[in-house]
Formats: C-alpha cells, sequence, structure tokens
C-alpha cells in the first residue's frame, strides 16, 4: 500500500469500511417495538388511575420520554453513533424536563383567578 493510500485511511480507525449504516437485529427492533406497545398500553392504563393532576401529567411525561428515548436510540440508530450525540440527546431532554418543570411551578400562581368548576366565565368582581 503506498503513502497517499494510507495516509487518506489514516483517521478511519472507527469505520468499518462498508460505507453503510448500521443495521439493528430484527431481535432488538421487536424487542424495542415490544417495549413500545407496552409503555402505550401503561399509558392508557395510567390515564384510568387519578393520581392528581401533577402527578399524572408527571407520569405521562416519563413515560413518553422514556419512549421518545427508545425511538431515538434504536429506531433512529442514535445507540450505535458517536457518544457526543447521546450526550446532546440526552441534555436536550432534561433542559426540556426543566423547563416544563419550571412551568409547573408557576402555574399554582394563577390557579386561583381561573373558575375551572364556575360555569359562569365572566370575570370576578372586585
Amino acid at each position: 500500500m503506498s503513502n497517499a493510500s494510507h495516509d487518506s485511511h489514516a483517521g478511519h480507525e472507527g469505520d468499518h469500511g462498508h460505507g453503510i449504516a448500521h443495521v439493528a437485529s430484527p431481535k432488538v427492533l421487536l424487542a424495542t417495538w415490544g417495549t413500545l406497545m407496552v409503555l402505550t398500553v401503561v399509558t392508557v392504563l395510567a390515564t384510568k388511575i387519578d393520581l392528581g393532576a401533577n402527578l399524572n401529567l408527571l407520569l405521562a411525561m416519563v413515560i413518553a420520554t422514556v419512549k421518545a428515548t427508545l425511538v431515538c436510540l434504536y429506531f433512529m440508530h442514535l445507540r450505535y453513533d458517536k457518544l457526543f450525540h447521546s450526550v446532546i440527546l440526552v441534555s436536550a431532554l432534561l433542559l426540556a424536563t426543566l423547563f416544563v418543570t419550571f412551568a409547573l411551578m408557576d402555574s399554582h400562581q394563577y390557579q386561583p383567578d381561573i373558575a375551572w368548576e364556575n360555569d359562569d366565565l365572566s370575570p370576578p368582581a372586585y
């Protein structure tokens, strides 16, 4: 092998040379699909249980986050990609969770002003 040919492959030690994307095995894909189906059933069953508005929302968000993570990891092949991309995904999920948490913490400030149980939607008289 000549020096020019050797130099062109010098930075590609991690490259397997096949030029195609990683293909997950059918077993992994079916297991992921099965897990997503179970989590979908859990989501539907969780709506039947009244844990309170905030806990129901939290449970639904946790299940949705797990499902989205599974889709990203296995169906979008992020699990087989560079670690940097996984770090970006986890960071984005944590920031989204932080934003939703702050929004939920703030919702108690204006809740007394909302007349949920009253059919009369006119503003309260002061």
